[in-house]
């Protein structure tokens, strides 16, 4: 095998609550969801240790070599593992500065691929590699339905199937997580819902499902398209309306796909609004 091919998936955060601050960082309890947005990933051998990368789409090409988490994740696999390089292209379709977990998604992508490149079955051993490069790529490592603590690198995945429909909004000004964190530390919600939202996907029980973000007020005062984003996808009168991550993005759950589907075509805003599913990656 000479070149692999990987699609790496979006998340939404569902719930996404504050419990404590642990050597300078907060602590999560969360649930996340894989959704069918992703971002392909095309890796090729190299004869050499070495790694180049193209990158491509959603101005992605600003991206530094020395500032992309995909690099750093290829040049720990190729140290840990002893295995040659890669030419490794990302196409981008997951939005930056989004939430949806687009650098942990590349970073776990080339963890995968590299591991399907080489023959390397060490489950284990690219778990302790992904929480090197970011708090949720162990998470994305497997995605699906998940109930993240600690800095995210602790996954409960939950067993569930139930199928989700969201319109997700996109607002352009992105949020600094690190100000949007400082901000919450001001305001002091910590959120909650997380126990009652996993009984019901759980259940497969769409309808109690208790979607809450700790960080929505900060990101709110940080930004006023988080709070239009919320008012326009209100509008709607979806079962939910919730903010992923520290921001930007912004998304309404819907009864079913018809009226999901019907929501998108009736959006007059600003934002850049995605139709998207929960996605049910295969097991590895």
């Amino acid at each position: 095998m000479e070149s692999v091919r990987i699609k790496s998936y979006a998340k939404l955060n569902l719930t996404l609550n504050i419990t404590g601050v642990k050597d300078g960082f907060h602590l999560l309890d969360s649930i996340v969801a894989s959704v069918d947005l992703y971002d392909l990933i095309v890796l090729k051998k190299r004869r050499d240790k070495l790694v180049s990368i193209s990158m491509h789409g959603c101005g992605s090409e600003s991206i530094a070599y020395e500032d992309n988490n995909a690099v750093k994740a290829a040049e720990m696999f190729i140290e840990n593992y002893g295995t040659c390089g890669a030419d490794i292209t990302i196409y981008k379709n997951i939005p930056m500065g989004l939430g949806a977990g687009g650098s942990s998604a590349d970073s776990a992508g080339v963890l995968n691929g590299l591991s399907k490149l080489y023959g390397t079955c060490d489950r284990i051993g690219l778990k302790i590699l992904a929480d090197r490069t970011g708090s949720d790529t162990r998470y994305m490592l497997s995605g699906g339905y998940a109930r993240l603590f600690g800095r995210g690198n602790e996954v409960k995945p939950i067993d569930s199937r139930l199928k989700l429909d969201f319109l997700l909004l996109a607002p352009k000004e992105r949020i600094s997580t690190a100000q949007c964190f400082k901000t919450f530390d001001s305001i002091g919600d910590c959120g909650g819902g997380s126990q009652q939202t996993e009984d019901a996907l759980v259940k497969g029980d769409k309808y109690s499902l208790f979607l809450n973000n700790a960080l929505a007020p900060a990101a709110k005062k940080l930004s006023k398209d988080i709070q239009t984003a919320y008012d326009e996808l209100s509008a709607f009168d979806p079962l939910a309306v919730n903010m992923t991550g520290s921001g930007s993005g912004v998304y309404a759950v819907f009864e079913n796909a018809e009226y999901c589907a019907y929501a998108l075509s009736r959006y007059r805003g600003k934002f850049a609004p995605y139709r998207l599913k929960t996605h049910f990656p295969k097991k590895i």
